[in-house]
């Protein structure tokens, strides 16, 4: 198989899981909605609110993945190291899967997918689920750093030109796509451990405020799996001779 064929390929099967994910989430979120694994007393039986932990992580973290899905995607047309190329299409393809059933949620919930009025990360601040939008423009649960801190899980700050913390810059995906070999291998390890560091803290934070259970699954998966990745690029790098940034 040619890599264009192999890159074709590898787009027909993310674009799949998508949506199959889309498919899940209709019948994950229609069986949370009827009252299953409810650990809230029944808090999850209606929509959540548009300002609502529930929403505003759906949103960020599709925004969110939706860059580690590039990222990968870019890394994979730039080395030949096929450990990094199967770490980047593990990647790419979890994170679309996810991002599909966060889209589908709020498609159910009938929200919007974008909200031109909430800065990211708003939702931290959010204590649970009400019909107003607690938090939102304000400054609860941000730290005095230019982070965001809820709950304990503190947030890193938010460089210039990243739309929320762990996310790369548009200078930095440029640079990605223009080097390769070994130096696009450890310059996208880099970029996806301070991604993973970034969505580890926000999934930790819906963990603890999102009031759908099965949402609340997921995130915590997202942290578990995230950790494990943290663990693998770090020997990575090393073997590299290279370290995480920061």
């Amino acid at each position: 198989m040619t890599r264009a064929n192999g890159a074709h390929r590898t787009y027909w099967v993310s674009g799949a899981a998508v949506v199959l994910a889309v498919l899940f989430a209709v019948g994950a979120t229609v069986a949370t909605a009827s009252g299953g694994d409810d650990r809230d007393g029944g808090t999850s039986s209606r929509a959540p609110a548009l300002y609502s932990p529930d929403a505003g992580f759906a949103r960020d973290m599709s925004v969110h993945h939706q860059q580690a899905v590039e990222m990968s995607f870019i890394v994979r047309d730039r080395t030949e190291d096929e450990a990094v190329r199967s770490l980047a299409y593990d990647i790419a393809n979890t994170q679309a899967n996810q991002r599909g059933m966060m889209l589908g949620w709020l498609d159910l919930w009938g929200l919007p997918k974008v909200l031109a009025d909430e800065p990211p990360m708003s939702w931290m601040g959010t204590e649970g689920s009400g019909d107003g939008h607690d938090g939102h423009g304000g400054t609860a649960g941000h730290g005095t750093d230019g982070g965001h801190a809820m709950g304990g899980h503190a947030m890193g700050a938010t460089k210039p030109g990243a739309l929320m913390p762990g996310m790369a810059t548009k200078e930095e995906l440029t640079r990605l796509g223009a080097v390769e070999g070994r130096d696009a291998e450890v310059l996208y390890l880099q970029l996806m451990t301070d991604h993973h560091k970034g969505g580890v803290a926000m999934a930790r934070g819906c963990a603890a405020l999102c009031e759908t259970p099965a949402e609340r699954k997921l995130a915590e998966g997202m942290v578990e799996a995230q950790q494990s990745e943290l663990t693998l690029m770090a020997d990575m790098l090393k073997q590299r001779g290279a370290a995480p940034r920061g």
